[in-house]
């Protein structure tokens, strides 16, 4: 089973769920994605694969980058997800795609649904 996790090593909770998925056996594909950032075609994937009827039950609210780009009033999906796609830092993470689902690792414990 292929197992990816878009990680950020400097978060807390991306270090937990990627340390959570090695102990349970799991070898993930890690993809910094703010280095390797995602496509808008990758997020509209996976935004379907989370099960969120909304791009911005994604979307880091608390970012500089949201409140700049005055996003707050925003509720085209297209418009928020070209953001997260422009704007990385946006993409609330950590997020884990296996089986063809997606689940965000906070807490940690929530990707054993998909794996």
């Amino acid at each position: 089973m292929s197992v990816v996790i878009w990680h950020n090593p400097r978060c807390t909770k991306s270090r937990e769920t990627l340390k959570y998925l090695e102990d349970h056996g799991h070898k993930p594909e890690v993809r910094e994605y703010l280095v390797d950032v995602p496509s808008v075609a990758e997020l509209k994937t996976v935004l379907k694969q989370l099960g969120f009827s909304s791009a911005r039950e994604w979307i880091r609210t608390n970012e500089a980058d949201y409140k700049t780009l005055n996003l707050k009033g925003e509720d085209k999906d297209d418009k928020l997800l070209e953001a997260m796609a422009a704007h990385p830092k946006l993409i609330e993470r950590p997020v884990v795609i296996a089986n063809g689902k997606a689940a965000l690792g906070r807490p940690p414990e929530n990707v054993l649904g998909i794996l």
